[in-house]
């Protein structure tokens, strides 16, 4: 099983394989993009860098998945940070991203807001209307705030909310197992709870706002972990930033990595970065976009 970078392009940007969101961008000045086409959240058609993130677009090749589920797609938001640190337009602007790719799954990966309890009730707000089945784990800072508001939130909504547990929903006439454990730097990871009484084979799709817990999961066992916590790096300098996420005991900071066995993609976040007050470099916000493939019949007719 293996996972590929495809592609990465601009948030809004044009392309032919693509359903995100059709709006091209291109430089305008130092602070700010210049929206080519509709864009219903700036009718001024332009937008500020902090309104800015990327889209990217990965294709997972596995094992181990269900047949009906090649070409299964997920789209996967994480570290939304509702507040002062993430401009409300980036997060519409995303919320409207993933419905236009209209992906099978959403994946929702924690920390939805930072350190104050003043943005709670924008964050269903802000969030509301993602079209398909939602999965959502909490973070760090949810259990910081007020965990139990946030999950009272996203199940308002009809988002399916997993603290250490797992859920079978059927995508494309087979089911997929979401199993969700809940933080791990706050101790509230129980892997052996979240697969308690879960199907041990098919196609199994795990959430951990912590990257680590992967290091938790049974190896060798077929399974993927979606993370996000670490913005990226959030400032990267080369060499430091790595050695400093080491030290605190967070050695993978962005991409996908392979871990005892399974494999693990660390999303760069949608908050925290560009007209804020937090300093953001070398770690664009993202909304990343996957596409699940057969990794047998992706290699018939293969020399």
């Amino acid at each position: 099983m293996r996972l590929r970078l495809a592609r990465r392009h601009a948030a809004g940007a044009a392309s032919s394989s693509s359903r995100a969101e059709a709006l091209e961008v291109e430089p305008s000045g130092r602070n700010e993009l210049l929206a080519r086409g509709p864009d219903p959240f700036r009718p001024d058609r332009r937008l500020r860098w902090r309104d800015h993130f990327v889209l990217t677009e990965h294709l997972l090749q596995l094992d181990c998945i269900h047949p009906d589920h090649d070409g299964l797609r997920i789209a996967q938001l994480s570290d939304v940070h509702v507040g002062q640190a993430t401009s409300d337009v980036r997060i519409r602007r995303a919320v409207a991203a993933v419905n236009a790719a209209a992906p099978d799954l959403v994946f929702l990966t924690g920390d939805y807001v930072t350190h104050s309890p003043k943005p709670l009730p924008r964050v269903r707000e802000l969030l509301k209307g993602l079209n398909g089945p939602v999965f959502v784990v909490m973070g760090n800072h949810d259990h910081w705030v007020d965990v139990g508001y946030l999950r009272a939130g996203f199940e308002d909504l009809g988002y399916t909310v997993l603290q250490n547990e797992h859920r079978v929903v059927h995508v494309k006439g087979a089911p997929v197992t979401v199993l969700g454990i809940d933080d791990g730097l706050t101790r509230m990871d129980d892997v052996e709870a979240t697969f308690r009484g879960a199907p041990t084979s098919g196609t199994r799709l795990v959430l951990a706002h912590t990257p680590p817990t992967a290091e938790k999961l049974p190896a060798h066992a077929g399974l993927v972990q979606f993370s996000g916590h670490t913005h990226g790096g959030q400032f990267i300098v080369r060499g430091l930033t790595e050695a400093i996420f080491r030290r605190a005991g967070q050695p993978y900071i962005r991409g996908h990595y392979r871990v005892n066995g399974n494999h693990l993609y660390v999303n760069q976040g949608l908050g925290f970065g560009f007209g804020g007050p937090y300093l953001r470099r070398g770690s664009t916000p993202e909304v990343a976009f996957f596409t699940l493939r057969n990794a047998v019949a992706a290699h018939v007719g293969a020399p």
